[in-house]
């Protein structure tokens, strides 16, 4: 190298620092990080929850991580089975906001199980999650088999 630049090229600092006014140019006119809400619920999904459930939801049956592909809307038709997708620790423990664990919920509901959520169901709430996740789980194991064998009652297996 001889030192010289040559006109019109960007060296490395001048790429970081353009991507960075150009990151800054798109906070500054409002548009956010993510395109949309689905789009922020994957990719909160992803740094959160896929780490253990797999970026498709189908979980780890060696680990003992249920899959949540075809299972997760049947929680929903239980007051239990949707409280319980709020507290279980993966969720309540998060550093997500209550808002952003709401989206994440719905996402994954519509993503992973669309064809198990009740008829009517009614989406999670910032306000309903904040109310579910201040109340933590003493034994997460035992709710859980509470939820399925209602479930089972019902006609309706989870794995």
């Amino acid at each position: 190298m001889d030192g010289m630049r040559t006109p019109g090229r960007i060296g490395r600092g001048g790429k970081a620092a353009a991507l960075a006014a150009a990151f800054l140019a798109a906070a500054g006119a409002g548009a956010p990080a993510v395109a949309d809400d689905a789009g922020k619920a994957r990719y909160q999904y992803i740094l959160n929850c896929a780490g253990c459930h797999q970026a498709d939801g189908s979980g780890a049956r060696s680990g003992g991580v249920p899959t949540m592909r075809g299972q997760l809307g049947h929680f929903l038709r239980l007051p239990e089975g949707r409280a319980f997708l709020v507290q279980v620790p993966g969720t309540s423990n998060s550093p997500l906001s209550n808002g952003d664990i709401a989206r994440m919920l719905n996402w994954m509901a519509a993503s992973f199980s669309a064809d198990t959520v009740p008829a009517g169901f009614v989406p999670y709430t910032e306000a309903e999650v904040t109310g579910l996740r201040s109340k933590k789980l003493a034994n997460v194991s035992a709710v859980r088999r509470g939820i399925v064998e209602q479930l089972a009652a019902q006609g309706i297996r989870i794995d």
